[in-house]
């Protein structure tokens, strides 16, 4: 008998369908000769310290550095306390049995470092030595499940995937456990100070942008704005001079305006023109962070309400694997692509545009094996999608019409410039669109455009002369940057903070941001649950106890988002094969030194924060 083990019952029935499996018993569907069981995403967890006998919260058992990690069932919450979860030990008693009576046992959990740890948790939880086989599968459709069970990979294969995820959960408790007691405690152990290795630093973000907008002081300054006539269109200009003193700007205002009325028409003379093409290339394909950002902005929909969403797409067969942090896909894919496009036809959004790519070559610059990691670029299935409403419908429109962008052609427009003297210089700018390019799938505004003063310019040359119609003063202000919404902190999180908006730079850093896109919903949601931050509108706002533990913690080790960026590099390194050792020795060294660090600040917090602080949200 073939036991496959999925990561919950919803995916186990697909699988028991494709096979005709339909015997249904308590906690698993037979038939066939294959047995298909299930996990409730993670039964096991790392023990915490009561089992390693470390009973109570205590300055003298810090830190706390397991000689060995013991796995325990995942426990609920009950009116006596913390108790094992006794549905998840009933099942586990089913999987031991299964797993028992096996010929073979093949893993069909979640094909990420997630999934791969809830298999190998239970495996060695239950003490099985039996070998096993890996399904690797991008998509739940039938004919993919089908392909992958002919394909399954030996498990030693996905060895070191499993060294990445247990090296990420015990590098996790090791530093939340020993940060939250340390802080905890020194600050008079009244509240649970939570810190962990991704939260903390991802609420050092938010702090540090919210008290740079709301300490900003605006400076005010001003510019000077023309109306010039060109038959047939007008058009603006503006002072390539800012004025910091209002009166420079009124001086030349009035200048201007007296020369118009002396002259009735005063003549601008044309110094300089620049009509520049350029090529847009469209945007990559999509991975989980990028469609949590775009869901954001249109919709206001948070990270973990487009997780779940895409999850269900994914079970219901629409979608590819959404936990993926990659945008590229590999040559062997791009070869069904043609066919893929050709399924949207007659979509009543994306029909036009994916009937004018039939047949035309297509664009590859999502294209590029080396840059796929476990799993490529979220696609479409080609399945239909018609019976899909509200967010699930935005949600796949959106993975549809990027696919349709990513492989049209480029973007051509023209930029142009027209320098213009009168007694000061000024400048006008505007962009044609010579071909819309994939711009014409959703034929949404340029971002960068929205608030361009020309959208189109007449055709002029150097020397000519314009006529000036109206002047006016501009009283303009510097702004603060804008507080985090969940698609800018997403974006920040990729790059472990940095600023960067060029999308391809982005791609390169991505190694070394703030956790992975399979988690950055969590990281956020389990900041709301703590209490250190609220939704405001759609902006990221800490609360009084948010800011009084980052007041704390902003100089730390454990707030520094590079360094622990740096964590998430070396995760991928061990998943590539490198040093589990040297990795869990620096994390140890690591936790040592933060635990001392916050040891010491907690007795600052007791003594500077007012305890209400810490717990009024």
């Amino acid at each position: 008998m073939k036991v496959i083990l999925a990561e919950k019952p919803s995916v186990a029935r697909d699988l028991a369908k494709v096979f005709g499996a339909t015997t249904r018993k308590d906690g698993y569907i037979e038939g066939k000769g294959y047995t298909f069981t299930w996990a409730f995403g993670h039964l096991l967890q790392l023990a915490p310290p009561q089992e390693y006998g470390f009973y109570g919260w205590r300055k003298e058992h810090l830190p706390i550095v397991p000689q060995k990690f013991k796995l325990a069932i995942r426990k609920i919450k009950t009116k006596d306390g913390m108790v094992e979860d006794p549905g998840v030990r009933k099942q586990l008693d089913i999987i031991q049995k299964l797993f028992d009576e096996a010929t073979e046992i093949i893993v069909a959990t979640d094909a990420g470092r997630e999934g791969e740890l809830i298999f190998r948790y239970i495996y060695y939880y239950l003490k099985c030595k039996k070998p096993f086989r890996r399904l690797w599968i991008s998509s739940q459709t039938d004919e993919a499940i089908k392909a992958g069970f002919k394909s399954l990979k030996p498990g030693s294969d996905y060895d070191s995937l499993f060294n990445s995820a247990h090296c990420r959960s015990e590098s996790d408790w090791l530093v939340g456990m020993n940060a939250t007691q340390a802080l905890s405690i020194s600050a008079g152990g009244r509240n649970v100070l939570s810190l962990g290795r991704v939260q903390t630093p991802t609420l050092a973000m938010i702090c540090t942008r919210y008290l740079e907008n709301k300490n900003f002081v605006p400076q005010t300054y001003y510019q000077l704005a023309l109306a010039l006539g060109k038959v047939p269109e007008d058009f603006t200009a503006i002072s390539v001079q800012s004025f910091i003193k209002k009166e420079e700007a009124e001086a030349i205002l009035k200048d201007l305006e007296e020369l118009m009325q002396v002259q009735q028409q005063l003549a601008a003379q044309v110094t300089q023109v620049e009509a520049k093409p350029r090529k847009e290339a469209p945007p990559l394909l999509h991975d989980l962070s990028s469609i949590q950002q775009e869901a954001n902005k249109k919709k206001g929909l948070t990270a973990d309400q487009t997780l779940q969403i895409m999850q269900n797409l994914y079970e219901s067969k629409l979608i590819s694997y959404p936990r993926t942090g990659s945008r590229y896909i590999g040559d062997d894919i791009f070869a069904t692509i043609p066919a893929l496009i050709e399924k949207f036809n007659h979509h009543d959004q994306f029909g036009r545009s994916a009937n004018q790519l039939n047949g035309s070559i297509l664009n590859k610059r999502s294209v590029n094996a080396k840059k796929v990691t476990d799993h490529h670029a979220i696609l479409p299935t080609g399945e239909s999608g018609k019976h899909l409403s509200g967010d699930h419908k935005l949600i796949y429109d959106l993975i549809v019409g990027r696919m349709l962008e990513a492989f049209s052609p480029e973007c051509l427009k023209e930029i142009t410039k027209i320098k213009i003297h009168a007694i000061t210089e000024f400048v006008a700018n505007g962009t044609v669109i010579k071909s819309a390019g994939w711009r014409a799938v959703f034929n949404d505004p340029e971002e960068d455009n929205k608030e361009e003063d020309n959208k189109v310019l007449p055709l002029v040359k150097k020397g000519d002369v314009l006529f000036i119609e109206t002047a006016k003063l501009l009283d303009k202000q510097t702004k603060p940057k804008p507080l985090y919404n969940e698609a800018s902190l997403l974006k920040a999180l990729e790059t472990s903070g940095k600023d960067i908006e060029d999308e391809e730079l982005r791609e390169a850093m991505k190694d070394t941001g703030l956790g992975t896109p399979a988690t950055r919903a969590a990281i956020i949601e389990t900041l709301l649950t703590r209490e250190y931050i609220i939704r405001e509108k759609r902006n990221l706002v800490p609360t009084r106890k948010g800011l009084a533990v980052y007041e704390v913690v902003k100089e730390k080790q454990i707030a520094q988002a590079e360094l622990t960026g740096q964590w998430e590099k070396r995760l991928e390194e061990i998943r590539a094969g490198a040093s589990v050792h040297e990795f869990k020795q620096e994390i140890i060294a690591y936790t040592k030194t933060i635990t001392q660090e916050l040891l010491i600040s907690g007795i600052q917090l007791a003594k500077e924060i007012n305890p209400k602080d810490l717990h009024e949200a």
